[in-house]
């Protein structure tokens, strides 16, 4: 299998030839690395959940504290295909480069709301509504930051390594949550509860904000893969064609997201709240969790876009998605009945190894279907309209779904619901491996 990329649009324009692979090297760790940072302030909320209900919800009960800490973490999602939409959209007519320098620094600002918001105790009901900004922020950049890096990473590539490029957006998830993770037991390790609580918890959102000018100058010398059509100038909007021409790609995209995202947050995310808040483990156990779904997806996130590559999309996440719901109850029947670290350590690879093939194909998948004068709109619009319900507030729904009908189970009957409507989905959709894109 080749490793070379197709010449982006400027290179075609000049007529020279494909990139130097040192030079490519250079440019897809720049697009990673730089995603990375972005979703490492972004998914950093996680991993400090129980302790931000103790400091903004301090009226109500630990469980309920959890609770609403985790709906404030969805809310997030909420704008996130408001983002989609408008920094998609600019990223389709000013170029990737653009779109991903501006969303960095957005990500950069809502960072900084939680670098400096009061707890409850200084300033009452306001220090809710500031988390509920600083999620805001974050999530219109991150809504923007996924449709024009997966863009980007796909124009890079040919029709037989698309797969394999397109598994590096889901690396630099991965990368952000082992950071996450490692941050978190570095200050568990380090300090005490009561520093923790006292500023503790500020550390790694000042940490991923410092980190932003990085990804900006990594990203600096990025070649523009996007160049404007002449025949598509003076066309209707990108927005306009994706809602027409390209409906049912968006439709059956939405629902294959889903499915993707709902069983990512359960297996890579929820974890570590699940096993601190339901199962009354350590924050500590909690984050091993994290750290080693985080691991998995790295070291596996290449194997599974090579994958779909070489045998097909939908026969990769359809083995995967299989396996999954065969194996997502006995996990969690077996972890509820004699909870420990251990056990919640290996739920959480079982659970993570069939999610990276079926996050990677179906992120390959969704950005394929789209041409690429209006790919990053429609890709940011699927994405950020899939992971807005079904993944931004997947721990918040489990959680709820525990409280409401008494059983620790509850969570895996989630993932299987949501999977089964994904599944179908996967099968009405075209199977885009080697073929060549518009």
């Amino acid at each position: 299998m080749t490793t070379h990329l197709d010449t982006p649009a400027a290179q075609a324009a000049s007529g020279t030839s494909r990139p130097r692979p040192a030079s490519l090297t250079k440019k897809i760790a720049a697009i990673t690395i730089g995603n990375g940072l972005e979703f490492f302030d972004f998914a950093i909320y996680t991993y400090f959940a129980t302790v931000l209900g103790k400091l903004f919800f301090p009226a109500a009960s630990p469980f309920t504290q959890l609770l609403l800490s985790l709906a404030t973490f969805g809310v997030g999602f909420v704008v996130r295909p408001l983002g989609g939409i408008v920094i998609g959209g600019y990223a389709d007519r000013r170029g990737r480069k653009a779109a991903m320098t501006l969303t960095l620094w957005l990500m950069a600002a809502g960072s900084a709301v939680f670098v400096v918001a009061p707890t409850y105790a200084q300033i009452g009901m306001a220090a809710p509504m500031l988390l509920i900004l600083g999620r805001l922020v974050q999530g219109f950049a991150v809504g923007g930051e996924v449709g024009a890096s997966t863009s980007m990473l796909l124009e890079y590539a040919n029709a037989n390594n698309r797969g394999l490029f397109a598994s590096w957006q889901l690396f630099s998830q991965a990368f952000s949550t082992l950071l996450g993770s490692l941050v978190g037991l570095a200050l568990t390790a380090s300090l005490t509860h009561e520093q923790l609580l006292a500023w503790g918890w500020r550390v790694p959102f000042l940490l991923g904000m410092a980190l932003i000018p990085l990804g900006t100058y990594i990203r600096k010398h990025l070649d523009e893969t996007h160049e404007a059509e002449p025949a598509k100038r003076g066309a209707r909007s990108p927005i306009a064609e994706v809602l027409g021409a390209h409906r049912r790609a968006l439709v059956l995209g939405i629902l294959m997201t889903a499915g993707a995202t709902s069983s990512n947050y359960i297996s890579l995310h929820y974890l570590t709240n699940y096993g601190v808040g339901v199962l009354k483990l350590s924050l500590s156990s909690g984050l091993w969790a994290s750290f080693v779904a985080g691991g998995l997806q790295m070291g596996l996130s290449a194997v599974a876009g090579v994958a779909s590559d070489r045998w097909g999309r939908k026969r990769v996440v359809t083995i995967a998605r299989v396996i999954l719901l065969a194996s997502i109850v006995p996990a969690f029947a077996w972890l509820t009945a004699a909870p420990d670290t251990s056990r919640l350590l290996v739920v959480a690879a079982v659970l993570t190894i069939p999610t990276v093939f079926i996050s990677v194909t179906t992120v390959t998948m969704i950005t394929e279907v789209f041409p690429r004068h209006i790919r990053a709109t429609g890709l940011a619009m699927v994405y950020g309209l899939g992971v807005s319900v079904f993944g931004g507030f997947a721990q918040f729904i489990a959680t709820w779904l525990i409280a409401v009908t008494g059983s620790k189970l509850a969570p895996a009957g989630y993932v299987i619901a949501v999977g089964l409507v994904s599944f179908v989905a996967v099968l009405k959709s075209r199977e885009m491996a080697g073929s060549a894109l518009d």
